[in-house]
C-alpha cells in the first residue's frame, strides 16, 4: 500500500471533477487501522485524521504526533468531557442536548452539525426539517465551522450534496457568519460531492484500502 500514490490519484480525480486539490481538505479516515497507518498517512502530507469512537482516538492520539484529529462518528452525551479539548474539530453534532453539554465542556470548541439529509434512519445527523434550529443553537453556543452530511448508500447521492450546501449558503445568510466547512464526500461518492461544492472530503479505503 502507497498512501503517497492513492493520494496523488484522489487529487487527480478531485481535479477532473472541477475541484481544486489545494482548496478541498482531506480527511483521512483511520478509523479501524493501528498508529502506523496514521503516521503514514502524515507522511504522505495528509495532516487531518478522522475517528469515529473518542476511546480509540485517544488512544492514537498518544501514539501519534503531528496530526490534527477530527471526530466524525456520533459523539454519545456521556463522552462530551472526553472529546472537548482534544478534537481540533467534531464533526457530528445532531442535537441540542449535545450542543448544551459540549458548551458546558468547552464553549470554544470547533463543530459542524450533521444533517441527515439522505434521510436514512441507520445514519445519525439531525432531520432536515429541524437542522435550521440546531444550526442556530450551535452558532450560539459553539464555534461552528459548518455543515457535514453522509450521502445515501445506494443511488444518486447529488441531490443530498446539493441540499447541504443550500442549507449552508441560507445560515450563513440568516446567521451573518461565515461558515465555510462543507464536509461531505466518501470514497465511493466523493467526486459527487465535489461537483456539488464539498471543501471537505472524508477519505479513508480509496487511500488505504480495506479496513482489517
Amino acid at each position: 500500500m502507497s498512501v503517497a500514490k492513492n493520494l496523488a490519484s484522489v487529487r487527480d480525480r478531485i481535479t477532473r471533477a472541477g475541484g481544486d486539490p489545494d482548496e478541498i481538505t482531506i480527511v483521512a479516515v483511520t478509523k479501524g487501522f493501528g498508529p502506523e497507518v496514521c503516521k503514514q498517512a502524515l507522511e504522505a502530507g495528509l495532516r487531518e485524521l478522522g475517528e469515529n469512537r473518542v476511546q480509540e482516538a485517544l488512544e492514537k492520539m498518544g501514539q501519534v504526533q503531528g496530526g490534527e484529529w477530527h471526530l466524525i462518528g456520533h459523539l454519545q452525551t456521556n463522552k462530551v468531557r472526553l472529546a472537548a479539548r482534544r478534537f481540533a474539530l467534531i464533526q457530528s453534532i445532531d442535537s441540542q442536548h449535545l450542543v448544551q453539554a459540549l458548551a458546558r465542556a468547552d464553549p470554544a470548541q470547533r463543530v459542524l452539525v450533521e444533517v441527515n439529509v439522505a434521510r436514512e434512519p441507520q445514519k445519525s445527523g439531525v432531520d432536515p426539517d429541524k437542522a435550521a434550529a440546531l444550526i442556530d443553537e450551535a452558532a450560539k453556543a459553539l464555534q461552528l465551522r459548518g455543515l457535514m452530511a453522509m450521502g445515501p448508500t445506494s443511488g444518486d447521492p447529488k441531490p443530498a450534496f446539493t441540499e447541504l450546501k443550500t442549507m449552508r449558503d441560507a445560515a450563513q445568510e440568516r446567521l451573518g457568519i461565515s461558515l465555510p466547512i462543507l464536509s461531505m464526500g466518501m470514497s465511493s461518492d466523493f467526486e459527487d460531492a465535489v461537483r456539488a461544492g464539498s471543501t471537505m472530503l472524508r477519505l479513508g479505503s480509496v487511500l488505504f484500502g480495506p479496513r482489517p
